[in-house]
């Protein structure tokens, strides 16, 4: 079938593509043009065109920079964090989720918990500083258990462990709706020929619902590796303060600073494509990497 012919035919759905297509490509694709500001110096007044060249020199004000080590140090480990804890967190509660016969609580709990994915970080940072403040939730417990209060939101020994339980309740419950919607595919009568063999419900699990989410958490993983230089800008924003920058400043809260407040868009473009060229890296060798394994490949 031809290119006309085949526009003729399912041009209604081409039709319902058209939007989706245009602002993938004016959002998406067309601001790659401005990436050649990272090897610019940059001016607003001059513009893209007339602004002069200047090599890879801001990459050289970045690496020679004696933030860009630390900024690194802080986004990996951050990120790595919510990869080793955050990340098992969705699947864990699926599967216990799977196992609850009770439809209305299944239910219940499935919304309550994906809930605060749709609430910025402004809103369920102001909730959860609330929690954590000295006059706050978890502090009127301690002092009625007879601890004294913390400072969780002061010093820099807490940050990165209330980025990751935060970000982990803020997401889990929306990233479980992945895991339950490919246990929904799993045939029954799987679970029918195990219980036939004698298989208890820890076998069933093992050797029945893991195997089935494996392609599953494998894309997912190598999605979420891509992004381990994101930290999550809105999120540390929202927790940070000038006594935790030591711990807590990362990449994006640099861009932000030198970027947008201090108007040097040329060194901030050059750490953008800094972080996506990584991001391109990993997730192309693990994709490599999983299909060598054996596993299904995200391509």
């Amino acid at each position: 079938m031809t290119l006309a012919k085949n526009l003729r035919k399912y041009r209604a759905v081409y039709l319902m593509f058209l939007p989706v297509g245009l602002y993938v490509l004016i959002f998406n694709y067309v601001p790659y043009y401005g990436l050649v500001i990272a090897f610019q110096k940059f001016s607003p007044f001059l513009g893209i065109n007339k602004s002069p060249w200047v090599g890879m020199a801001n990459f050289e004000f970045l690496f020679q920079s004696g933030d860009f080590f630390r900024l690194l140090k802080n986004t990996l480990l951050i990120s790595l964090y919510r990869l080793v804890f955050g990340f098992p967190a969705p699947l864990i509660f699926a599967l216990l989720l799977n196992e609850v016969k009770n439809m209305l609580f299944k239910r219940l709990a499935q919304t309550i918990t994906y809930l605060p994915h749709f609430l910025s970080w402004i809103i369920f940072g102001a909730l959860m500083i609330s929690f954590l403040s000295p006059e706050g939730v978890i502090n009127k417990l301690l002092a009625g258990w007879g601890y004294h209060p913390v400072e969780f939101l002061i010093g820099p020994e807490y940050f990165r462990t209330i980025l990751v339980v935060t970000g982990t309740l803020k997401e889990f419950g929306w990233g479980a709706i992945i895991y339950l919607a490919a246990l929904s595919g799993v045939d029954p009568t799987l679970y029918e020929a195990a219980r036939v063999d004698g298989a208890s419900r820890w076998r069933q699990l093992w050797h029945v619902t893991l195997p089935a989410l494996v392609p599953v958490t494998i894309l997912l993983f190598i999605m979420q590796l891509a992004y381990i230089l994101d930290a999550g800008f809105e999120q540390v924003y929202v927790f940070m303060n000038p006594t935790q920058y030591a711990v807590g400043d990362i990449i994006d809260t640099y861009v932000y600073r030198i970027g947008l407040t201090g108007s040097n868009f040329s060194v901030a473009a050059a750490m953008g494509l800094f972080k996506g060229v990584v991001g391109l890296f990993l997730i192309v060798s693990t994709n490599k990497l999983v299909k060598r394994m054996g596993h299904q490949p995200l391509w």
